[in-house]
């Protein structure tokens, strides 16, 4: 597992039950793929749109029980039907990547939160789904973890998503901007002042917060996929220990999991 784009989500891991692995991957191609149309390259804003209601008018097939020619849903489909995997899921996965091609700022954090709900939380809910294990309970910790997991993968691209877009993306809530006193100006040239360095340390607190009240999570559930679960948490907290380590200054120095880490994480996951 990697703090990056989907990879924030158990890809087919090995720490998986084997039998569940092609359903996982499949989920994977679905996302990063659809992602993909939203943010990588340079088609204009129509085509992506126009691409991701391909997606879109597939998952309508699947519901209306008609074929499909589309590799990726041919790919999908089966475990869909096999595991009773709500579409809606895959839906809200779609809506968040639509708002991604028009949407580059975040009037608070409520708004970044609905975002996660659709943009992050859904995969871990489809996760849980194919465990058989998608309790309310369960549910509402998969998205602590998630939504954490993306506010971690926001904070730690700051620098990268200013770059995108002709305005530059900024995640960081323009309420919270304007509390630290961070003019956007700051976040555009990747200017790491102590206001800014504040606001990240800020950012960071409430990721910890998040992902800390779903990690029970990892407890609960047996198993590989409670290991798989532990691993994440401790990853993801990983991650934020490395922001703090370098002052929150993300623009000179972007927190990554390297070799040195996987052992302490390892560690984290294994202890019971």
């Amino acid at each position: 597992m990697s703090i990056d784009h989907y990879e924030n989500f158990p890809v087919a891991s090995l720490l998986l039950p084997a039998p569940l692995r092609p359903a996982v991957a499949a989920i994977y191609v679905f996302a990063r793929t659809a992602d993909d149309f939203a943010d990588e390259g340079d088609l204009p804003a129509a085509e992506r749109l126009r691409l991701l209601a391909g997606y879109q008018a597939e998952l309508d097939r699947i519901e209306r029980n008609e074929a499909t020619e589309h590799p990726v849903f041919l790919r999908l489909r089966p475990f869909i039907s096999q595991y009773g995997l709500p579409l809606q899921l895959f839906r809200d996965l779609l809506d968040a990547f639509v708002q991604d091609v028009g949407k580059d700022r975040y009037a608070s954090f409520d708004e970044l939160l609905d975002y996660c709900r659709r943009s992050a939380d859904p995969v871990g809910r489809l996760l849980l789904h194919l465990f058989g294990a998608a309790t309310p309970e369960n549910l509402r910790r998969s998205d602590c973890v998630c939504s954490a997991l993306q506010l971690i993968n926001h904070w730690q691209d700051v620098g990268i998503d200013a770059g995108k877009g002709a305005r530059g993306r900024i995640y960081l809530p323009q309420e919270d901007l304007a509390r630290f006193g961070v003019a956007e100006e700051t976040v555009l040239h990747r200017a790491a002042s102590a206001e800014f360095r504040a606001l990240l340390r800020f950012q960071v607190e409430r990721a910890r917060a998040l992902m800390l009240a779903g990690a029970p999570l990892g407890r609960d559930l047996p198993g590989r996929i409670g290991l798989e679960i532990r691993a994440i948490v401790a990853g993801g907290l990983r991650i934020l220990d490395k922001i703090e380590a370098v002052g929150c200054d993300v623009f000179t120095h972007r927190p990554t999991l390297g070799g040195l880490d996987w052992p302490r994480v390892l560690f984290q996951a294994l202890r019971p």
